[in-house]
């Protein structure tokens, strides 16, 4: 009964076209036949004509002032069936394309359902079940297994592993411990945790994200524009078209059934249906196009460029390899890491890390603690002077072996420091940004989508930029740069090409705008990359860029199809009607059949990629390996 009420009215008009079938053949020109015909022109065409109306008060010729005019010209000469047929068939059509898109944004509902409703408050050891807009900034939440993470904050007891799938489009959870960032409706694998609310409501990061997937499906590319501009004059010329054809011929029903099936219902709608279900089926594997344009641009680009720190790199320094001189490693290290304490270097935050992993005690302190602004540090440890930092910090020549071991470290992109006491060399601290692990993949496949040339630009130094292009597999690099280097190096590359950037955070804004196309890594922290990019990675694997590059291409191939299929359709019925083999109500019946196969098709995209029964059988053996592992830590 629930859905005869909610189809009662599909469902009349649906009696009253069977009915008027019937009596069609049995006798046409019966007042009963002509009542229902009338009454079925009237229901189902009642939208039509109100539209239609509306469309001439703002001068707009329109597609439903095109089916009224035939409908009206059918009931003028007498063709009750054929305005009954019509009308009932171009709802239809209507009712079955609404239902259609919907299936298109079904993505964008996904995310608003992961938002969780309640929230389980800690207040003076007392457990309270709040709804989430009741919760605060500073409020302290507990989560437990199997839970979503209600809102964004920070861990201040517990360490978790948490699937940030839903988001990230990562399958692998994430270890996270006290002081890490959450974001609300990741869901808690294993343990339990209290957080402090940072942001609420619209601030948190889903809201965000939800916000950017809606613009994002609003807005509109260069060739949906160009259609609709198109349809703009084409419904004009059909009407035009369609007196020419009375005034050559004096057929009246052969110029209303020109108007019918010359509708360009699927060519309107071939491009927005395939950019919002290519815009939803990026965001549930954490890919956030902020349009078609973004699409459309991405899937041209033919040069990639890469920012190095942060983007091939974990953009995190790691001290990889000691050397040290009649000395013992560690403590060395302990004195290199308690000078250091004072420094918020990330070179000396690499060796004060280093340490900690080795439970190397440093909870003594320095004496005479001088920094030395691009040269290192100076400090007395157990009444030693000691330096640490580069060459220029040192008050005598460096011996010619150890000369030639620094070139060596230098050589494999490592960043040298050298320790000293006031005589002597003791040490040698190599430090690297370490490449991420999908970086070496990522470039090799991006051959294989079409990019011809990978270029990175750096600040970095010249050979730092040699080692890991080299590593990589990068065609060129840049080093030295400044933020508007990077930018003009990308303009001068644009007379013959079409190129994307990839960076991560401010410095690369100038780079992220002057690109074609941009794409930012790592949104999910970086609210700057987030507004400035084209396309955002909401997780660090740069590998997603690649199901990016892909995504954006098989919409670009699905809206072509679109497009020359709905020509197709348009050309095959104008031929059949001038050698009137199509009349008017199969004419709306074989357009309306046109925009459902456009729809279907583009419904297609959301289905791209998303992985069969092995990937979710392989992820769900990866979640027990982790929560084993995070078990025995």
């Amino acid at each position: 009964m629930k859905w005869l009420k909610h189809n009662l009215y599909i469902v009349t008009i649906s009696i009253l076209f069977v009915a008027s079938m019937v009596l069609d053949n049995l006798d046409p020109n019966n007042i009963i036949s002509k009542i229902i015909m009338t009454l079925l022109t009237i229901f189902a065409g009642f939208h039509i004509f109100k539209k239609a109306f509306m469309d001439l008060r703002y001068r707009i010729i329109g597609i439903d002032l095109l089916v009224t005019i035939a409908v009206v010209a059918a009931f003028i000469i007498g063709d009750l069936f054929e305005a009954a047929a019509v009308t009932y068939l171009f709802t239809l059509g209507h009712v079955l394309e609404k239902k259609s898109l919907e299936k298109t944004r079904s993505a964008l509902s996904v995310l608003i359902d992961l938002k969780p409703t309640f929230a389980r408050v800690i207040d003076k050891n007392n457990e309270t079940m709040v709804e989430l807009n009741q919760l605060k900034p500073k409020d302290i939440i507990l989560v437990k297994p199997g839970e979503k993470i209600p809102t964004d904050g920070v861990i201040i007891e517990g360490s978790v592993m948490i699937d940030e799938q839903m988001m990230t489009g990562e399958s692998m959870p994430v270890y996270k411990e006290v002081n890490d960032q959450v974001f609300g409706a990741t869901l808690l694998q294993s343990g339990y945790i209290k957080i402090e609310v940072t942001k609420v409501g619209s601030d948190t990061r889903l809201s965000k994200i939800i916000h950017m997937v809606e613009e994002a499906q609003d807005k509109k590319a260069h060739t949906q524009k160009f259609m609709e501009v198109f349809s703009k004059y084409y419904t004009p010329f059909v009407v035009l078209f369609a007196i020419i054809i009375y005034g050559l011929t004096l057929e009246i029903r052969l110029a209303i059934t020109m108007l019918v099936i010359a509708c360009p219902g699927a060519l309107v709608i071939s491009t927005p249906v395939s950019f919002v279900a290519g815009i939803g089926n990026a965001a549930r594997k954490g890919i956030l196009f902020k349009g078609g344009d973004s699409i459309e641009n991405l899937s041209k680009g033919n040069i990639v460029f890469f920012d190095k720190t942060g983007t091939l790199t974990l953009g995190k320094p790691v001290l990889s390899e000691i050397k040290v001189y009649d000395n013992n490693q560690n403590h060395l290290l302990k004195i290199a890491a308690i000078g250091e304490s004072f420094s918020e270097h990330p070179l000396s935050l690499a060796i004060i890390e280093a340490a900690r992993e080795k439970n190397i005690d440093i909870e003594d302190e320095p004496t005479d603690v001088e920094m030395k602004i691009g040269k290192g540090i100076i400090f007395t440890y157990n009444k030693i002077k000691y330096a640490i930092g580069n060459k220029q910090l040192l008050s005598f020549e460096i011996p010619q072996p150890i000369e030639h071991e620094i070139e060596m470290m230098e050589a494999q992109g490592m960043t040298t420091l050298i320790m000293s006491d006031s005589q002597k060399i003791l040490g040698l601290f190599g430090i690297e940004d370490g490449i991420r692990n999908e970086s070496v993949k990522l470039i090799r496949k991006l051959k294989k989508l079409g990019i011809k040339q990978t270029i990175m630009l750096t600040g970095d130094q010249k050979r730092v930029a040699h080692h890991i292009s080299h590593t990589l597999g990068i065609d060129q690099y840049y080093a030295g740069l400044l933020p508007e280097d990077k930018a003009s190096i990308i303009e001068s590359y644009h007379k013959d090409n079409h190129t994307i950037f990839v960076g991560d955070g401010i410095n690369d804004a100038l780079a992220l705008s002057t690109a074609n196309a941009s794409v930012a890594v790592g949104g999910m922290g970086k609210d700057i990359a987030m507004e400035t990019a084209d396309v955002v990675l909401l997780s660090e694997n740069i590998g997603k860029l690649e199901d990016a590059i892909k995504i954006s291409k098989k919409v670009k191939m699905n809206m072509i199809q679109n497009v020359v299929f709905s020509l197709f359709v348009v050309l095959f019925l104008i031929i059949g009607v001038i050698f009137r083999q199509v009349t008017m109500s199969i004419g709306m019946l074989v357009h309306e059949f046109s925009v459902l196969v456009v729809i279907v098709n583009a419904i297609r995209l959301l289905r791209y990629n998303q992985g069969g029964r092995h990937d979710k059988r392989s992820r769900t053996k990866q979640l027990h390996k982790s929560s084993s592992d995070l078990q025995k830590s």
